[in-house]
């Protein structure tokens, strides 16, 4: 397949800017995978599309506030960092804007000097692989002088920082937030467990590579930028207790679903285990343990829209998407969602 065979025409104005409050008032797409059948709800109707004992799996990742902005220590030239991963101790890859004020050695100083970066190397991808030394421990020093690197589609200021976090997110490291589950409440979770349904919780931090546009006409020549995964023992006992009692297994988001189906893919279970994936789930792909998706409204050409096509079928999908514009959804991070099931 190639790439131009993902691109639809978005108007500019469909391009969510400011979330829906309350969270779960956004509206909501229902797709059935065996049939030609499409709805249109709210995702508080979630509740009444879920059966007992099917789980819903949910990323925990939580995005760190990881835009800084500071100035370079020997000529005060302005600079911006976006900090994409911590590798280890100190040492993070960062974007780096701009990027030739940023040779190896150079030094950065950060909020009034309570945190400071040295440039250790540079990666083919034109990242910076940089050392970060700071007063306190770095996560306390990115809520005092961070900002959410939220995408740049979006141009409205972000009144509370915690819109752009899921109600359930614990687990720090994310430069982008896995928003499908952005439209839960606390209260409608409570009402989907008293329900019956389980929900199980996974962690992937979600890199800017998934979102990076595919550059190349071939889709299959592209490569995934890797992210850090973790599945817990009682996720892996709750999913493999459902599928053997022949409930489903509904994934919220691309981040919960590349997961699961990386570690299936790799091991031929789902098994407790943590390790980093770059799997690209387009159409062609086998899916071994998703039975439903939740997802929002992705970018044309994207590898996000690539993941629902290979879910829901390609040509159902584009459809969908040829609707949702027609009815005029509110799209990408901040967007409306589909359901998939």
């Amino acid at each position: 397949m190639k790439t131009s065979d993902f691109y639809y025409d978005l108007p500019q104005e469909l391009i969510a800017q400011t979330p829906i409050e309350p969270r779960d008032h956004s509206r909501m797409m229902i797709l059935h995978k065996d049939s030609e059948v499409i709805e249109h709800g709210h995702f508080y109707d979630l509740i009444d599309r879920l059966n007992e004992g099917d789980c819903l799996i949910v990323n925990d990742s939580r995005v760190i506030p990881a835009r800084i902005y500071g100035y370079k220590e020997d000529t005060g030239a302005k600079i911006e960092f976006l900090l994409l991963r911590q590798l280890d101790g100190c040492r993070w890859e960062t974007l780096v804007k701009p990027g030739r004020k940023a040779k190896v050695g150079a030094r950065f100083i950060f909020g009034d000097g309570i945190l400071e970066a040295t440039v250790e190397e540079i990666t083919d991808d034109g990242n910076r692989i940089v050392d970060l030394k700071s007063e306190e421990i770095i996560y306390a020093t990115l809520d005092k002088i961070g900002q959410m690197p939220l995408p740049p589609y979006i141009t409205e200021k972000l009144t509370d920082q915690e819109r752009y976090q899921t109600v359930y997110s614990h687990e720090l490291g994310s430069a982008a937030a896995p928003t499908a589950g952005l439209h839960f409440t606390t209260d409608l979770m409570d009402r989907i467990r008293a329900k019956g349904v389980n929900i199980g919780y996974v962690t992937l931090h979600v890199g800017l590579g998934t979102f990076r546009p595919v550059k190349v006409d071939d889709v299959t020549k592209h490569k995934m930028h890797s992210e850090h995964y973790e599945i817990p023992p009682e996720t892996a006992e709750l999913i493999n207790k459902t599928k053997a009692a022949g409930k489903r297994v509904i994934a919220v988001g691309t981040t919960s679903c590349r997961t699961l189906e990386s570690v299936a893919a790799e091991r031929g279970r789902i098994e407790a285990c943590d390790g980093f994936t770059d799997i690209f789930i387009y159409p062609g792909f086998e899916f071994k343990v998703l039975d439903g998706l939740i997802t929002n409204f992705h970018l044309p050409e994207s590898t996000l829209i690539m993941l629902v096509s290979a879910f829901y079928g390609y040509k159902k999908t584009m459809k969908a998407y040829e609707i949702a514009v027609k009815e005029k959804y509110r799209f990408f991070s901040f967007g409306d969602c589909m359901l998939i099931i």
